[in-house]
């Protein structure tokens, strides 16, 4: 199997506080935060691994280092991007990044215009990041992806979107399924958004204030009560014998998938919001956190209140109610960050003695811990580490610690996990090649970013 070792690797050590960098706890919404804080002099790197046939690994396939282009083994540095970057997302096949200096830059898939470039480039050249056009006055803050769409917020707490969605992901207004270049979603001209989750087909935008607002696809109530029917859709309703006798969490990867795309087929009449609605569960609610996965979204309240709703076909909602729209997840921790991937969640719990807890699809282990799958349960092997943030995959899960360390679990096909091999981890693995400060990390469905400080 073809790997990429580390020619590329970043060959620095880990740095103390001491000497260019230190942390603080800072208060997001309510919820509080290790927040790393750059000094004159800090050097930013983001580094890949994982499926590299998109592109979003950033890895050019004209490159003279063996191996660029395709999968990547372990953690490599993404080359041509600015060393001042603030924050990364990676999306289902495409990332971004975006500096301090108010700057995105995309990689990877464009089918959909998800890269925000005017000209349609080669798809050789979608591996390389670029600037994305149309943001020249716009100081951005922060930056969204999906598989089809992207989003960014700017320091003004303005929401641009572009790509293209039949489902009203962009949320620019009825019938509107396409933007090749940033616009603002002007329905939330008078809110300052502060986070973007983006699913499969819906979106939650979460205000300073603490407002939720969802649209698009919006079947299982999978945005909660936006004034719209809610009923159930063809994804969850897949209960014919093969699905029945089986849970849907029993069945691997492909099986699973050919089972999603069979349904999507049939999705015509898809019940959408074509422009952001208030949440309506939230509306005397102040809102700490928001985590949107494929078919099913989180939210988590100020008062440590978590609420699920949308498909529950892997055990996603955390619950054994399964009535549609927002309700609680069943859990007795006190959550306070959030994350949710295809058919998985997580939250970090507890504000002390912090603790991983996870639920849903198990069948890469990407839960890191064993049965039951579909009630919250603490992952296994986090003893003595303090978590600081979560991301979940399609079948794997990242943490950064408050020390700055990486840790990885679930699947590791293509290399995802960044261990050097495809072998699936049942619990996490701290990703030891990384000789310096991570301080965010993030997975799209079959890739990882990771942001480490100098």
């Amino acid at each position: 199997m073809l790997r990429l070792w580390s020619i590329a690797k970043l060959q620095i050590r880990k740095v103390s506080t001491s000497e260019s960098r230190f942390c603080r706890d800072v208060l997001f919404n309510g919820v509080v935060r290790r927040q790393f804080t750059s000094t004159s002099g800090e050097r930013r790197t983001v580094m890949s691994f994982g499926d590299g046939s998109h592109g979003a690994l950033g890895l050019s396939s004209s490159s003279s280092i063996p191996g660029m282009g395709m999968d990547a083994y372990e953690p490599t540095v993404v080359s041509n991007l600015p060393s001042d970057i603030s924050f990364i997302s990676a999306g289902h096949y495409h990332s971004l990044a975006v500096t301090f200096g108010g700057e995105i830059w995309a990689w990877g898939r464009n089918d959909e215009g998800q890269l925000g470039r005017i000209t349609i480039d080669s798809r050789d050249s979608r591996s390389e990041p670029k600037r994305v056009e149309g943001l020249d006055n716009v100081n951005v803050r922060a930056a969204f992806a999906s598989g089809v769409v992207s989003a960014a917020i700017g320091d003004d707490g303005s929401l641009w979107v572009w790509g293209r969605s039949k489902r009203g992901q962009l949320g620019l207004g009825k019938g509107i399924i396409e933007a090749r270049v940033p616009s603002r979603v002007e329905t939330l001209a008078a809110e300052h958004v502060v986070k973007v989750s983006l699913g499969w087909g819906h979106a939650l935008a979460l205000t300073v204030d603490g407002k939720v607002f969802g649209w698009g696809y919006v079947a299982d109530g999978r945005v909660g009560n936006v004034g719209l029917p809610l009923e159930a859709s063809l994804l969850d309703s897949i209960t014919d014998g093969s699905m029945k006798g089986q849970h849907a969490a029993d069945l691997n990867l492909e099986a699973a998938e050919k089972k999603v795309v069979e349904a999507m087929s049939k999705e015509n009449d898809m019940p959408i919001a074509w422009e952001p609605r208030l949440v309506e569960e939230t509306r005397n609610v102040k809102v700490a956190d928001i985590a949107c996965g494929s078919d099913h979204s989180l939210i988590l309240c100020h008062d440590g209140t978590l609420l699920s709703s949308g498909s529950n076909i892997y055990g996603q909602l955390g619950r054994s109610k399964q009535d549609l729209g927002m309700t609680p997840v069943d859990i007795t921790e006190s959550p306070i960050s959030i994350a949710a991937g295809l058919g998985h969640s997580l939250a970090i719990c507890n504000r002390d003695e912090r603790k991983i807890l996870s639920w849903g699809w198990n069948r890469s282990r990407q839960l890191g811990r064993g049965k039951p799958e579909h009630l919250p349960r603490e992952v296994e092997g986090f003893d003595g580490e303090n978590p600081a943030s979560v991301s979940a995959g399609r079948v794997h899960s990242l943490c950064v610690t408050e020390k700055g360390e990486a840790w990885v679990w679930g699947c590791g096909k293509n290399g995802r996990l960044g261990l050097g091999s495809s072998s699936d981890e049942p619990e996490p693995m701290l990703l030891e090649d990384v000789e310096c400060c991570v301080v965010q990390a993030v997975a799209g469905f079959d890739h990882s970013l990771i942001l480490v400080a100098e």
